[in-house]
């Protein structure tokens, strides 16, 4: 089946393209027409790679009440993206060899987009068996683990990448547990307690020393580095520093870009998450964004009930994947940040950090994963209306400009808003 997708704007390129698709790869993109078995006409609209989130939890298997591999790549293709790479701390844990596999059966069945799977960290042996499974990368939670801990996780991911395939990168998640511990008992003395006390429980300090500690383990290690969700400014250049002389990326997630501390006085508990948001002066901003940047959402949805349940009971995530994409083409028509970075930091980079070699760009050879963008589609967010199992959104309600309308993954279209 050869598809054409016709009238089609391309990002830094004059004039109008069709792009042709055959057995799920682009085969000639042209100004000129071009003939196919079916037509799909997008109305002059924007064209970009398929967008890909190196950072979701889908909650599949052990917390499908939450979300699932179907709805929760369904919200994903509702939100423009093609590609969702998923996280290990379901039930199990993913991070055995029985268990990876098992979630790549989950996915295969159920996921309407491409996947990828992280796997957590175990022994040196059972690691060596995952590897052979194919995990994008491994995941360490540094705010779970103890500083003696993580130099054994740390020199056993680099003999994995001596002794087997494993392609070097860790992606971790930096707080570090002594200071959380240290701050979270001494709020927990106070007669009562505000939701953004938890901002305070773990401070922007914990998160800069333990990427100064993730930078050094890596390094020492000779393994790549991605931060996830990066929220501390003081991290973000410790983090550019680094990049000068070794292997080291990160992320930014939508709510630290557009939401500082003061949010838990309006949303309350539906906005903990970890890293919490921070005190302004702290935080990373939406000026922070470049055509190095790398946006991962951290989709990590909840039932109300587990969001409600108190100041250090509520559960920490916020659902990420249907607001993201609207929420920075709004910067865009804000004139906050350029259109021609939307394509790297929603697809190119995440694509390179991670090896997607086949994807992050519209090209001869590439898969056929796009996602079309009208740039002046005005709305406002109604969270009754998202694919997610999630009900709540600190976003519910914003008003929006600009929209991803159709998600075409591997040829097919997967979502149609035109």
């Amino acid at each position: 089946m050869e598809l054409v997708i016709k009238n089609c704007k391309l990002v830094d390129e004059i004039g109008e393209y069709n792009i042709k698709v055959e057995n799920g790869k682009i085969c000639d993109i042209s100004k000129n027409p071009i003939e196919g078995d079916e037509t799909i006409d997008i109305n002059h609209n924007y064209i970009m790679p398929g967008f890909i989130d190196p950072h979701i939890h889908f909650r599949d298997p052990g917390m499908t009440q939450k979300e699932d591999f179907k709805t929760g790549s369904m919200a994903a293709a509702n939100g423009g993206f093609t590609t969702v790479i998923d996280m290990p701390n379901t039930m199990p844990k993913t991070n055995t060899y029985e268990a990876l596999e098992e979630k790549i059966k989950i996915a295969q069945e159920k996921s309407v987009i491409n996947f990828e799977l992280q796997a957590g960290h175990n022994s040196l042996e059972e690691m060596e068996r995952m590897v052979t499974l194919n995990p994008i990368s491994f995941k360490v939670f540094m705010d779970l683990e103890s500083d003696e801990s993580l130099e054994e996780i740390f020199h056993n991911l680099g003999k994995l990448k001596q002794t087997t395939d494993y392609n070097g990168l860790v992606a971790v998640h930096c707080e570090k547990k002594s200071i959380v511990e240290e701050e979270t008992n001494k709020l927990k003395e106070k007669e009562e307690n505000e939701p953004i006390d938890y901002s305070y429980a773990r401070p922007a300090r914990s998160e800069d020393e333990s990427v100064k500690q993730a930078i050094e383990l890596a390094g020492k290690n000779n393994l790549r580095l991605h931060i996830c969700h990066l929220s501390s400014s003081k991290s973000l250049s410790l983090a550019k520093d680094a990049s000068k002389t070794q292997a080291v990326s990160w992320e930014f997630t939508p709510h630290h870009l557009l939401l500082d501390n003061s949010a838990y006085n309006t949303y309350g508990t539906f906005v903990k998450t970890n890293p919490p948001l921070r005190e302004k002066n702290d935080s990373v901003r939406i000026t922070d964004l470049d055509e190095t940047s790398i946006i991962g959402t951290d989709h990590a949805p909840h039932t109300l009930e587990d969001k409600t349940k108190g100041v250090w009971k509520s559960s920490p995530g916020i659902p990420n994947l249907e607001t993201v994409v609207p929420l920075l083409l709004t910067e865009v028509n804000k004139g906050n940040i350029d259109l021609k970075i939307i394509p790297k930091i929603l697809s190119e980079n995440a694509a390179k950090v991670y090896g997607l070699e086949n994807k992050g760009e519209i090209g001869i050879g590439k898969d056929a994963d796009f996602t079309v963008i009208d740039l002046k589609r005005e709305g406002k967010f109604n969270i009754d209306e998202f694919k997610t199992k999630a009900e709540y959104s600190p976003f519910d309600g914003w008003n929006y400009i600009g929209m991803p309308v159709m998600t075409i993954v591997n040829g097919k279209v997967v979502m149609n808003k035109i």
